[in-house]
């Protein structure tokens, strides 16, 4: 069907008049005269009849109109979709991070977000270090949010790191070593609370000890999250190795003590992870630039 032709009769339809139709899309009558006829024919159906001095819908042609006026509006609403998809004020945005920023920076910054693009959609998986950028790698989401630094996928990831954050060993209050500052290996002698294999901190903490030469320590409980590992170590139970974001305001509330362990002083990045040439959509675009401009403040 010659959508052009469907065109120019739903014109002449609205406006009832092919000189109007010729005044608005700057077509001669002649020609919309000539291409109604031939598309009358194309249908097998007369459209207009003579009226007066004017012309009229046939019964055909008052479905035919009415039928236009919904693809034609569908068709607005296709344009300004992709419009609206083009600036990025639609859209959806596929998102993995890791516990840490997912329960500590990203809340604020989705909120921030959704007040400028109400309409972006946002799947946001939270999950391990691990399980984040493979799901980045496997294309199943667009941006992985992730606490440390994934150095084995440094080929094919772009890392673009945000900030920085303390790495800290905490316990209870009434832990012995509370506020103390003790070695490397005395501190490996006590139990740890700690998250699930595939989380960064633990690797972290593994990999110090490797680095040193001191014992692993024994990790006596894991949590899938870290809301139940550090309700642990404030009840009294061994120690945690653990970004200072999480656990800075049970420290400044005494409900947990810092241990200072001699000669470390390890820092956190945060970071945000796409895969390496290939573009992002722009609301994509928009919500990194959103966390550009309004990183974690303490």
């Amino acid at each position: 069907m010659n959508l052009h032709a469907l065109r120019l009769f739903y014109v002449i339809s609205s406006t009832g008049s092919v000189t109007r139709a010729s005044e608005l899309l700057n077509i001669s009558q002649p020609a919309i005269t000539a291409q109604i006829k031939k598309f009358e024919k194309e249908l097998s159906l007369t459209l207009l009849k003579p009226h007066g001095r004017g012309i009229a819908l046939t019964d055909a042609g008052e479905e035919i109109s009415l039928l236009a006026k919904r693809l034609f509006a569908v068709e607005q609403q296709i344009e300004q979709f992709a419009q609206e998809y083009r600036n990025g004020t639609n859209g959806c945005i596929r998102l993995a991070a890791t516990y840490l920023p997912a329960h500590f920076l990203i809340p604020t910054w989705i909120a921030k977000f959704k007040q400028q693009y109400e309409q972006v959609e946002m799947m946001i998986t939270t999950t391990n270090s691990s399980d984040a950028l493979n799901q980045l790698l496997n294309v199943d989401v667009d941006i992985a949010i992730y606490g440390g630094l994934p150095a084995e996928y440094q080929d094919t990831i772009e890392i673009e790191e945000l900030f920085q954050d303390e790495l800290w060993f905490v316990v209870a209050p009434n832990h012995r070593y509370a506020n103390q500052q003790v070695s490397l290996p005395e501190m490996m002698k006590e139990p740890f609370v700690m998250r699930e294999e595939g989380s960064s901190t633990r690797e972290r903490l593994l990999s110090l000890c490797r680095t040193y030469n001191s014992p692993a320590p024994t990790i006596s409980l894991q949590f899938n999250g870290l809301h139940e590992a550090i309700t642990a170590v404030i009840a009294g139970y061994g120690a945690n190795f653990v970004s200072s974001i999480v656990v800075r305001e049970y420290v400044e509330r005494g409900e947990l003590c810092r241990v200072y362990v001699e000669g470390i002083h390890l820092k956190n990045t945060i970071a945000i992870c796409t895969r390496k040439n290939e573009p992002l959509s722009a609301s994509a675009m928009n919500f990194i630039q959103m966390i550009r401009q309004n990183p974690y403040k303490e």
